[in-house]
């Protein structure tokens, strides 16, 4: 879909790229120049290149040299400030890569970010095991039979009642203190997900499940 941008960060690098065609707009953090330049990306295709550059090295990156911003701030994450960026262009569908994987604090941090811009822009991330996104009181899924479903509260959820999955809830509470609710799965192929208060990270996964996976 067109009108929507394109983000990779430095987590671990995807396992397959995103079609470039599919965006409007395409950016990374300057950690994630370099696997994406290991992966044979179209770097000609990047709108900008954001970050403090302490992860810059390498003569043959200097061509680009006229797409990187430099985000000094040390208060804020690459991740923060690439999202500044992109929403200060007008974008508010972005789809992410890297945020998972390597230094898990890290991971915790880009859950956080995506958090504080969850009401001015929509945020997915995807990895090699699901896509994740903060969702609203009123969310439906269409095609996901048989794929690991988890909601996790944020930190807490209230009154939340699903339809579509082998554990429904009904008007109960999620905290990530006392009960979550992650490794369910669809048993149909539309999933509806409501709850009165409280914010909640839906998880889907990637493919589709021969049992109950439960951890």
């Amino acid at each position: 879909m067109r009108d929507k941008a394109l983000l990779f960060i430095n987590g671990d690098a995807p396992k397959s790229l995103p079609n470039p065609e599919n965006y409007s707009l395409i950016a990374c953090t300057d950690g994630a120049f370099h696997y994406l330049k290991r992966m044979n990306f179209p770097l000609g295709k990047l709108d900008f290149i954001s970050g403090d550059f302490d992860s810059h090295s390498g003569s043959d990156e200097d061509m680009y040299q006229g797409k990187f911003i430099l985000t000094l701030d040390q208060e804020k994450t690459d991740f923060h400030k690439a999202l500044e960026i992109i929403l200060e262009k007008g974008f508010l569908e972005i789809d992410v890569f890297g945020g998972s994987g390597g230094e898990q604090d890290h991971f915790l941090g880009n859950l956080t970010v995506a958090y504080a811009f969850k009401d001015r822009m929509n945020i997915k991330f995807y990895d090699e095991f699901s896509e994740y996104y903060f969702i609203p009181n009123y969310f439906k899924l269409e095609g996901v039979k048989n794929r690991m479903i988890s909601l996790y509260p944020f930190p807490s959820v209230n009154n939340i009642t699903t339809k579509g999955l082998n554990w429904p809830l009904t008007n109960e509470i999620l905290s990530i203190t006392s009960r979550i609710g992650t490794r369910n799965f669809a048993v149909e192929d539309e999933v509806f997900v409501e709850y009165e208060s409280g914010d909640v990270l839906l998880f889907v996964g990637m493919s589709e499940i021969e049992y109950p996976a439960i951890y």
